[in-house]
């Protein structure tokens, strides 16, 4: 695990060559790497509207808190079908709260939201899609720290239910469509890969341009309720700074599906202190 142990992704590429390759994730979205495509049509969702007769399972899997999700959940927008699976989050610790794994100009969101399909036009099941090339599809969302989000709470209000590692509890049907921005249709596309091992660069990634928000009080629930260890561990791990540092680029691009200057990520990011202005300031 990378989590509590220095160095410890350091050492995945010996185990897991894949690592330690080509076409890694995450990666800095900065303006030389961003090229506008104008071919990239909104994100569709199909059957992301839950009933609170269904039930999720959420899982302490020992290096995120992760939820299963229904195979009637579909994106339809890309070139294959692909099915949900699951999704997890990736963030960082009380004190720096700055736990996104894909990052803007350099700055860190406060924490990473992955919802992880498989290309169920071809493969049966993630398992088999996980190393294929075209297996993958993942939705990420960045967090920020802003108001209160009811949606998130449908999963953070059970969080204490699963401290440990292996615990499981069962969280009703919500809308997952909720936890996505408004607009599905500005983002960063690029082909890149897992995040934890085995690393295989089987993923396509669409990356929401614009944050989410979630109160501090709900972050702290991520950052300090779980643990990487068993109940009775006598030496338990607090699960924090659970994300990868940024890889090499390796000569890809980054194609986005909003216009915007070359200059605009340049010149905001000089004045402005934070990511999310950005976001803000650039124009519609």
């Amino acid at each position: 695990s990378y989590i509590g142990e220095d160095g410890g992704e350091k050492g995945w590429p010996k185990r897991f060559p894949f690592c330690g390759g080509a076409f890694q994730s995450p990666i800095d979205f900065h303006s030389d790497v961003l090229q506008y495509d104008s071919t990239l049509s909104p994100i569709e969702l199909q059957g992301y509207n839950v009933s609170s007769g269904e039930q999720f399972v959420l899982t302490n899997n020992g290096h995120s808190v992760k939820m299963s999700l229904l195979p009637s959940m579909l994106i339809r927008s890309l070139p294959s079908q692909y099915t949900a699976a699951q999704l997890h989050f990736h963030w960082g610790n009380r004190n720096k709260q700055e736990g996104s794994e894909h990052t803007v100009g350099g700055k860190h969101f406060a924490a990473e939201l992955h919802i992880v399909h498989y290309n169920s036009d071809r493969y049966p099941d993630l398992q088999a899609a996980m190393d294929k090339s075209d297996g993958l599809a993942v939705l990420a969302v960045l967090l920020e720290i802003g108001s209160f989000n009811p949606s998130y709470d449908k999963i953070f209000h059970h969080i204490q239910n699963v401290k440990y590692k292996d615990q499981e509890t069962f969280i009703p049907g919500f809308n997952v469509q909720a936890l996505l921005p408004d607009q599905l249709d500005e983002y960063f596309r690029y082909e890149g890969s897992l995040t934890t091992p085995p690393c295989f660069p089987s993923v396509l990634w669409t990356v929401f341009r614009k944050p989410v928000q979630v109160s501090e009080e709900q972050l702290l629930a991520l950052e300090t309720a779980l643990f990487c260890t068993q109940p009775d561990d006598p030496s338990p791990l607090e699960m924090v700074n659970n994300f990868r540092k940024i890889q090499e680029f390796d000569e890809r691009l980054v194609s986005v599906s909003f216009r915007q200057g070359k200059q605009n990520i340049i010149e905001y990011n000089t004045f402005l202190p934070k990511t999310t202005a950005v976001f803000a300031t650039l124009p519609s």
